[in-house]
């Protein structure tokens, strides 16, 4: 029989809205699947579990009275601690933050809240959002819930491995430059990284605010729809928010999961499969079944060539570094968070000089660094400047590339989940975690990371996921060919997460 934590969002939602169950056995459900799981996944930097309690049983008087319930109401959900929530501490995975407790909610985590869903806890997450493994956390590494020894991927590794392990249906991340898509693709879940400006910014601490967008997990595309549709819309409060509503992304993820491709036609990009070397064999091997797959469904496959994708690491470890340096200069000492050598005996700057270097970690110093040589005078031209110009070069191809297909693929990483440590010292190593999904994120337009199957190159058999990308304002074009493919995928196969029970650490 499936247990409580096992059932996906939306077949939660409907038992909680039936009377089936309760909002406070299911969200029990999973702060007990926390407590036995999390000393080793560590997804979880909070748990707010009286919160969570009140939340869930402010859902079940509703129902009792009568009241019509949200699509999603009484589920659980992990919110990455990069969102800003009224009264629960929220410190972006860093020492400088420790402790602070805001005074206001994120718009993200107001229409979260406002919608019934039962927010359990914070996630881990690589500070400031910089990485790609969930290790330049400052408090502790997570764990992949397929294997404890690798890395669930980052910076949103934590909301990743809540899902993955089924502590909570649900979760937020927020992706840069590839920070929801790769984390869901190595532990086998859905991602989706929404067009910039569809879901509002407000509240999200800042790290690359021409690239950070806060967006969806869950364990199926529809899941991921539902909680889209939560988060996305305009919003005053953000100067970058797009003034018109979305398309309907759980109409076009139901109509996708009838699996009809017909007249879909799916550009496979040519610098994005390997062609350079540097993918691994088993992940080439799951995309190009993927492809196939999409092909039986009755999608039109046309090869594509976008040049300037090649060049979208160099540009986004430009502009993203140039401005974390802005965003983080507020980060001093004096207004909230860590303030070290206030004694008396040290001037100011000597104290906003010794609270950013103990309370910054290497990762966001050394992208300070750069971000500050690269903006500085003299080089901001030769760096930054060009950084955006490719940037503009980058979106070209992709506006080229849609005039002949309605959406392009590729895997969303070229690695499965590596071993935790195994790439801390070098810095370029792990950075090319981001070479799939970093030209979405530069050009602002949405993508979806779905599992396309298991690799066993490296070891144990570990997730591969597929990456869907469409034009801005085209997020229902991810939710359909995803759902289409994940229905597939799913009759052949069976559930892939359902794997973790035979495969996996935790169980």
């Amino acid at each position: 029989m499936t247990q409580l934590h096992e059932l996906d969002a939306a077949s939660t939602a409907a038992a909680i809205a039936s009377g089936e169950v309760s909002a406070i056995e299911v969200t029990q459900a999973h702060l007990d699947r926390i407590t036995a799981v999390d000393g080793d996944v560590r997804a979880f930097l909070h748990v707010d579990t009286e919160g969570a309690l009140a939340a869930a049983n402010a859902v079940d008087e509703q129902r009792s009275a009568g009241a019509a319930l949200g699509p999603l109401a009484g589920v659980p959900l992990a919110m990455k601690d990069v969102v800003v929530t009224k009264g629960l501490p929220t410190t972006s995975g860093s020492k400088i933050l420790e402790g602070w407790v805001p005074p206001y909610d994120a718009t993200v985590t107001r229409r979260v809240l406002d919608a019934g869903i039962v927010m359990l806890g914070k996630t881990n997450m690589d500070e400031f959002a910089m990485g790609s493994s969930t290790e330049n956390s400052a408090y502790h590494p997570t764990h992949n819930p397929w294997d404890l020894s690798r890395v669930p991927g980052g910076s949103s590794g934590g909301s990743a491995a809540a899902v993955a392990a089924f502590e909570a249906p649900l979760s937020i991340g927020t992706d840069t430059g590839g920070s929801i898509r790769q984390p869901a693709a190595v532990t086998g879940i859905v991602g989706h990284k929404p067009t910039y400006g569809a879901v509002s910014r407000y509240g999200l601490i800042a790290f690359s605010s021409s690239l950070d967008q806060a967006g969806p997990f869950g364990r199926t595309v529809l899941d991921a729809a539902l909680l889209h549709e939560v988060i996305a819309g305009p919003d005053p409060l953000d100067s970058t928010s797009i003034p018109q509503p979305g398309p309907d992304v759980v109409a076009a993820a139901r109509q996708g999961a009838r699996g009809d491709l017909a007249g879909v036609r799916v550009g496979v990009v040519r610098e994005l499969t390997g062609a350079g070397g540097g993918y691994q064999q088993g992940v080439l091997d799951c995309f190009r079944a993927a492809v196939d797959t999409l092909a039986g469904l009755g999608a039109e496959i046309v090869e594509v060539s976008c040049p300037n994708f090649d060049y979208a690491l160099a540009a986004y470890y430009l502009i993203a570094p140039s401005e974390c340096s802005s965003n983080l200069a507020r980060f001093d000492g004096v207004r909230y968070g860590l303030r070290v050598g206030d004694d008396g005996s040290h001037s100011l700057e000597e104290v906003m000089s010794l609270t950013r270097e103990q309370g910054f970690g290497a990762e966001v110093k050394r992208r300070i660094m750069i971000g500050t040589y690269a903006l500085s005078s003299g080089y901001y031209d030769a760096y930054y400047g060009q950084a955006q110009k490719v940037r503009t070069l980058i979106a070209r191809d992709f506006a080229a590339a849609f005039t002949a297909v309605d959406v392009l693929v590729s895997p969303t990483s070229p690695f499965v989940a590596f071993g935790i440590g195994e790439r801390v010292a070098d810095p370029m190593a792990m950075y090319v975690n981001d070479l799939c999904t970093l030209p979405a994120s530069l050009a602002g337009t949405p993508a979806i990371s779905v599992p396309c199957g298991l690799s066993d190159e490296t070891g144990p058999a570990l997730p591969v996921g597929l990456q869907i990308m469409a034009p801005a304002m085209a997020d229902d074009r991810c939710y359909r060919v995803g759902a289409a493919f994940e229905a597939a995928y799913t009759a052949a196969n069976g559930f892939i997460l359902k794997q973790i029970s035979q495969l996996g650490a935790v169980r």
